[in-house]
C-alpha cells in the first residue's frame, strides 16, 4: 500500500489510527486532556485526537519497520550461526525438555530481537511526535520571559502617551516584529474580542490560563483586577516594569553564576583527556596499552568533551530572540538593509507588470552589481558568511594543489614522518584561509553596530529633554544631530534630511533600524514610532525608552565583565595544557627517543620492562599536535559562545589559539 505524502495523507494516516487513539486514551483520559493544553500553548491548530493518532500512526508504521529490520537482523546473526548464544544458565535434566529448548531457542531470540527493535521504533516516532509540542512550549516560555521587561515598557509608553487599553492592546498584538511571542499572546486576545464577539476581560481571562508563561499569566491576572477595579492603569504598567527590570537583572545573574560553575566544570573536564593521554604513555612504555586507545582519546574523547559541554552551555546561554528588523507599514517604502545580492527593493515589488519596471529592474540589478564590485568589502562587513563563498573553494583549492603537488600526504605515514607540516597543510591552512577573513569582517560587522547602541541611552536622554522644551520629535532629532557626535548622530542626520524630502518619519526610523538590524534598536524604534503617531510632545515615552535602554546597558556590561572572567579561565586552561604537552613531548619522548636508539641501553637489567623501546615518538608526536590543535578549535568555539551567545564569535578565539598552538609546536615538533 502506497503512503500519500503531504497535509492530506497524514489527515487519512490521523483518520485510520483514530479507532487506535480511542482504544488507547478514550475520552476521560487525563493525558489527553492536558496535551491538548500543551497544544494550545505551543500555538499548534491540531486537535489532541488528531494529533495523537497520527503520532500513532507514524510510531506504528516505525515499528513495523524496525520489526521487520530486527527480524533480519536476528535471522541474519542467530539462524545462520555468526553468533552462537548460550542455551540457558541452569541445567535441565529432562532430554526431551532441552530437545525442545534447543529447537526453539533461535526462534524465540529472532522474535526476541523482532520485538526489541519494534518497541524501539515506536517509541522512538511517537516519543519524538509527543515531545514537539513540549519543545515549542519551552521555547515560547522562554521568549516570552525574555522579551515581557520590554513589552511592558512599551504598554507603559503607550498609556503615558494618551492610548487607552484597548489601544494598548492592539498596539502590543500589532508588534509581533519587535515583541515576538509576547505580542502572539496578545492577538490572541484581540482576536477573540474581534472575530468571537468575547468581552476582553473574559479574553484576557482565558490567556492568562493558556500562556506557557507564569510571568505573564501573573500580568494578565494583575491587569484583569485593574481592569475590573478601574484602577490607575498607566501606574499599574509603571510598577509592572520596574518589577520585571528587576526581574531581568536578577535573571541575567543567575544565569552568570551558572556559567561561573560550568566554567569551572570545564576546566576539569578538558583536562582529563590529558591525564589519560599521559597515563596512556606510561601504560605503552610497558606494553600495557594499545594505539587505539590513545587514537580514541585524541579524535573521540576530546571533541566530544568540547561538543557536550558546548550543549551544556547553551541550555543556560540565551540569545537575544528577534532579528532586529522591522516592517514598513507603507508598501511604497524601500526594504533598507535588504540583501542585495537576492532582494533588488522597491522595483522587485512591480516587475512584470509593465515593460518600464523591467527595465528599472535591470539597471538596478547592474547598478547593485557594480557597487558590490566596487566595494566588497562594505557588503562583507554587512554579510561576513557570505566570504565563505569564496573562501571555502579557495581553501579546497589550496589542498587539491598540496595533495596534487605531493605537499599534502595522503597516507599515515606521512603524517607521522613530517607531523607540523601535514598538519599545517590539511587543517591550520584551510582553518586560516576559511577563518581570518570572517572573523575580521564579523567584527567589523559587530562594531559598526555596537557603536549604534554604545550611545543610544545618552541620545534618548538628549531628545527627551529637546522635546521636553516644546520642540517636535522631528526637530528634536535635528538638534540631537547638530549637537552630537558619532555614528547615531550621522544616523539622525541622515533621517531629518528624509524627512525633508518627503519621507514619513515613520518610515524613515524604520529603515535607520533596519539598517542595523539589531533586536535591542528595534524595540527601541517600535516604541518611539508607535507614540509619535498619537503626538509630537512623547517626552515620557523617550524617557521609559532611555530607562529601558539604562537597564539592558547595565545588564550587558554585568554580562561582559563576568563571561570575560569566563573566557579567561577557558583560555588558560587550553594554555596550561599546550604547556604541558609541549613539555612532554621535548622533556619525555625525545628522551626516550634518544634511549631508544641507544639500543641495548635502553633494555633494563634482569629481563626487566624495556623503557622506551616500545614507544613510537613519531606517532605521539602526531598524535598530541593534534590534540592541542582539536582543543584550541573547541576552546575558541566555546570562548565566543559564552561572550556572545554566538558561535561566530568564537573563530577569533579559533584563530589565535591556533596561531599559538602552531608556534609552540614549530619549536617542538
Amino acid at each position: 500500500m502506497s503512503l500519500a505524502l503531504g497535509e492530506g495523507g497524514t489527515d487519512r494516516l490521523g483518520d485510520a489510527f483514530y479507532p487506535l487513539y480511542r482504544r488507547l486514551f478514550g475520552e476521560d483520559s487525563q493525558f489527553a486532556a492536558e496535551f491538548q493544553t500543551t497544544l494550545k500553548r505551543a500555538r499548534m491548530g491540531d486537535t489532541v485526537e488528531h494529533y495523537l493518532s497520527r503520532a500513532l500512526a507514524y510510531g506504528v508504521l516505525s515499528g513495523g519497520l524496525l520489526w521487520i529490520v530486527g527480524i533480519a537482523a536476528g535471522y541474519g546473526l542467530f539462524a545462520t550461526g555468526l553468533v552462537s548464544p548460550p542455551i540457558i544458565g541452569v541445567s535441565i535434566p529432562n532430554d526431551r525438555l532441552l530437545e525442545l529448548v534447543i529447537a526453539a531457542r533461535i526462534p524465540s531470540l529472532v522474535l526476541i530481537t523482532g520485538v526489541t527493535f519494534g518497541s524501539a521504533g515506536f517509541a522512538l516516532a511517537f516519543g519524538a511526535l509527543v515531545a514537539i509540542p513540549y519543545s515549542r512550549v519551552s521555547a515560547r516560555k522562554r521568549e516570552i520571559d525574555m522579551l515581557l521587561a520590554d513589552s511592558i515598557a512599551f504598554m507603559y509608553a503607550l498609556s503615558v502617551g494618551g492610548l487607552n487599553q484597548l489601544e494598548i492592546l492592539e498596539a502590543i498584538a500589532n508588534a509581533d516584529d519587535t515583541y515576538g511571542e509576547v505580542s502572539r499572546e496578545f492577538q490572541s486576545i484581540v482576536h477573540e474580542t474581534e472575530y468571537f464577539d468575547t468581552d476582553y476581560r473574559s479574553a484576557i481571562r482565558t490567556q492568562a490560563r493558556e500562556t506557557p508563561s507564569e510571568e505573564l499569566s501573573q500580568f494578565l491576572t494583575d491587569m484583569l483586577s485593574i481592569v475590573d477595579s478601574g484602577g490607575d492603569m498607566t501606574r499599574f504598567f509603571e510598577d509592572k516594569k520596574d518589577k520585571h527590570m528587576r526581574t531581568a537583572k536578577q535573571q541575567e545573574e543567575l544565569t552568570l553564576e551558572t556559567l561561573e560553575l560550568f566554567g569551572e566544570m570545564y576546566m576539569t573536564l578538558s583536562l582529563f583527556p590529558l591525564l589519560l593521554i599521559i597515563l596512556l604513555v606510561i601504560m605503552s612504555m610497558l606494553g600495557e596499552a594499545s594505539e587505539f586507545m590513545l587514537y580514541a582519546t585524541v579524535y573521540a574523547l576530546i571533541p566530544l568533551v568540547g561538543a557536550g559541554f558546548l550543549v551544556l552551555v547553551s541550555t543556560v546561554k540565551q540569545d537575544e530572540p528577534g532579528d532586529g528588523y522591522l516592517g514598513a507599514d507603507d508598501e511604497t517604502a524601500d526594504s533598507t538593509g535588504r540583501n542585495p545580492l537576492f532582494d533588488l527593493g522597491l522595483i522587485h515589488r512591480y516587475a512584470g507588470r509593465f515593460g518600464m519596471f523591467d527595465r528599472i529592474e535591470r539597471r538596478e540589478g547592474s547598478y547593485e552589481t557594480g557597487r558590490l564590485l566596487r566595494y566588497p568589502h562594505r557588503f562583507f562587513r554587512d554579510h561576513p558568511t557570505y566570504t565563505l563563498a569564496l573562501t571555502i573553494p579557495a581553501a579546497l583549492a589550496l589542498l587539491i594543489t598540496a595533495v596534487v603537488s605531493g605537499a599534502a600526504p595522503l597516507s599515515w605515514s606521512g603524517f607521522v614522518a613530517a607531523p607540523v607540516g601535514a598538519t599545517v597543510l590539511w587543517v591550520y591552512v584551510p582553518v586560516y584561509v576559511v577563518c581570518v577573513p570572517l572573523a575580521v569582517f564579523r567584527e567589523w560587522n559587530v562594531h559598526s553596530r555596537t557603536a549604534i547602541t554604545g550611545s543610544l541611552s545618552d541620545t534618548l536622554r538628549k531628545l527627551s529633554s529637546a522635546n521636553e522644551t516644546g520642540m517636535t520629535l522631528l526637530e528634536s532629532i535635528r538638534v540631537v544631530a547638530e549637537t552630537s557626535s558619532g555614528p547615531l548622530a550621522r544616523e539622525f542626520e541622515v533621517i531629518h534630511a528624509k524627512v525633508a524630502y518627503g519621507t514619513s518619519l515613520k518610515d524613515s526610523l524604520t529603515e535607520f533600524n533596519n539598517e542595523y538590524h539589531i533586536p535591542r534598536l528595534a524595540r527601541t524604534v517600535k516604541l518611539i514610532s508607535k507614540a509619535q503617531e498619537a503626538s509630537s510632545q512623547i517626552t515620557a515615552v523617550l524617557t521609559t525608552a532611555a530607562q529601558a535602554s539604562e537597564n539592558r546597558d547595565e545588564i550587558e556590561r554585568e554580562r561582559r565583565s563576568r563571561t570575560r572572567m569566563q573566557v579567561v579561565i577557558i583560555l588558560m586552561t587550553y594554555l596550561t595544557l599546550l604547556a604541558v604537552m609541549a613539555i612532554l613531548k621535548t622533556q619525555f619522548l625525545d628522551v626516550m627517543a634518544g634511549l631508544d636508539t641507544g639500543g641495548a641501553e635502553a633494555t633494563s637489567v634482569g629481563g626487566g620492562p624495556s623503557f622506551g623501546g616500545g614507544i613510537d615518538t613519531g606517532l605521539l608526536s602526531v598524535l598530541f599536535f593534534h590534540a592541542v590543535t582539536m582543543q584550541a578549535i573547541l576552546s575558541g568555539l566555546i570562548s565566543g559562545y559564552i561572550r556572545d551567545a554566538a558561535i561566530l564569535s568564537g573563530v577569533k578565539y579559533v584563530v589565535v589559539l591556533l596561531t599559538i598552538a602552531l608556534a609552540v609546536w614549530a619549536v617542538v615538533g
